[in-house]
């Protein structure tokens, strides 16, 4: 990216993450912290927690997009060579899918409770085929078609339509805290419902919960470059991502934290589904502004940071059987494998896919990092990684330091998972994996170094 056309500020910056930032996978991990035991201001220290790492993660990470205006496609090629670069392209591009998947799930939830409100004779479509309604598979059929046409229309247009569904999210999101404020006579009820869990059990609990909490953004940590690469300065991108993140995130959190209080005090039993509550509530003037909310939040959150990223993970991977079109049509398609609605019915459900995903990234943030600073001191030979030659190459296009690296942390981070090696391993694992991948990358390459051919705010092809 030539550095004249490098034009983002640190506004752009923030309202790109705020634009992501309101999405109702974020509030459900939220407010599902609750259901499984945390106490209102525990919760508020595991988001605060998270946020904070991941930004200071995603600072380090970025600073290489923006000062040679190269994606994180290109980027990687430094650490795992051109071919080796297949591999973690093609988990972010699984986790890309994965999401996508999971978030329009939610938003044809959401549909589905609209066209019930509609229309009465909907919720008779209720005979279950392959696991969920035929009312569930017609309102994802809708929602996955609604995700290709919007898809279809390019970025400039998403874009234009996230810097309405992120204020939009907000006021909605506003407006339910003020009903929770409402219904317990105020905010102390809300903080009043004490943690039921307690000891060790608490903090392996809040460890796991801030490593889930990191997995919904972890593969933004890896491929943040991909931003960070149109921002005109790092004083911008670090401002812009300080605003856009932990601060959108920390305004944005605590409302379903509050709104999911309310419903223990109104309800008895804490409901972290955001559909739920409208169905619970029963007012259909609601049910359609919250759920056509959710909707637009789900389509301004997918299309752009899930869809297509992953079309053009597969069209790196593939050059030749994909272009961007067919990249797009191919991610909704495997998007149903991800079978959401077997799985996302409850917080355990989603807490543990997002502890997989931090666990399967983290490797991969820690080797980016790991040769960015240290072995490449922030220096790159910008021509060589558009070339199979030369000290990026490796064997074959392969730079196997990186590989084993990966594959070492992901292993001792699965096993730990699968047979209980570590109860604090597997609650952290996120933190453990960007750690020890990056140091086991660091020992085999100690005395790699390249001269710098860059210069920050310079031109990149």
């Amino acid at each position: 990216m030539p550095a004249a056309r490098r034009d983002w500020n640190w506004f752009n910056m923030a309202t790109v993450w705020m634009g992501m930032v309101h999405n109702v996978v974020a509030y459900e991990a939220a407010a599902g912290l609750m259901a499984i035991g945390f106490s209102a201001l525990q919760c508020l220290y595991i988001i605060g927690t998270a946020y904070l790492a991941l930004c200071v993660a995603m600072w380090f990470n970025a600073r290489s997009g923006t000062r040679y205006g190269i994606p994180f496609c290109v980027i990687i090629r430094s650490s795992f060579g051109p071919r080796g670069a297949m591999l973690p392209i093609g988990l972010r591009a699984i986790c890309a899918i994965f999401w996508f998947s999971v978030q329009a799930y939610a938003a044809s939830q959401a549909l589905n409770a609209i066209l019930s409100t509609l229309w009465p004779g909907w919720a008779d479509l209720d005979q279950h085929i392959a696991g969920q309604s035929i009312q569930m598979w017609l309102a994802m059929a809708m929602m996955w078609a609604l995700h290709g046409v919007i898809g279809a229309h390019g970025v400039h247009r998403i874009r234009n339509f996230e810097l309405y569904a992120g204020p939009l999210v907000l006021i909605v999101a506003g407006v339910a805290s003020g009903w929770a404020i409402y219904v317990c006579h105020g905010v102390g009820p809300l903080f009043d419902q004490p943690s039921q869990l307690h000891g060790t059990t608490l903090w392996l609990k809040f460890g796991a919960a801030v490593t889930s909490i990191i997995g919904i953004w972890a593969s933004y940590a890896v491929n943040i470059p991909d931003l960070s690469r149109f921002v005109r300065s790092q004083r911008d991108q670090v401002i812009g991502q300080a605003i856009g993140l932990p601060l959108t995130a920390i305004l944005f959190t605590p409302m379903s934290i509050l709104i999911t209080s309310a419903t223990v005090v109104q309800f008895g039993y804490p409901i972290w589904n955001p559909v739920d509550i409208l169905i619970k509530i029963n007012n259909p003037a609601l049910t359609l502004a919250g759920g056509a909310t959710i909707i637009i939040a789900a389509l301004s959150v997918n299309v752009a940071g899930n869809i297509m990223p992953a079309a053009y993970d597969l069209l790196s991977i593939f050059p030749r059987q994909f272009d961007f079109n067919r990249g797009s049509k191919m991610v909704l398609f495997l998007g149903i494998g991800a079978v959401p609605w077997l799985w996302f019915d409850h917080p355990e459900n989603i807490y543990m896919v997002l502890n997989i995903i931090a666990s399967t990234l983290a490797p991969i943030t820690g080797i980016m990092l790991a040769d960015y600073y240290f072995i490449r001191h922030q220096k790159l030979q910008l021509n060589l990684l558009y070339v199979f030659s030369g000290p990026y190459y490796g064997q074959n296009g392969w730079r196997m330091s990186a590989v084993a690296a990966m594959l070492i942390t992901l292993f001792f981070l699965y096993g730990a998972q699968v047979f209980h090696m570590s109860a604090v391993i597997s609650s952290m694992s996120w933190f453990v994996g960007v750690a020890l991948s990056g140091l086991i990358y660091a020992l085999l390459n100690d005395k790699t170094e390249m001269p710098d051919t860059g210069q920050e705010g310079g031109e990149a092809g």
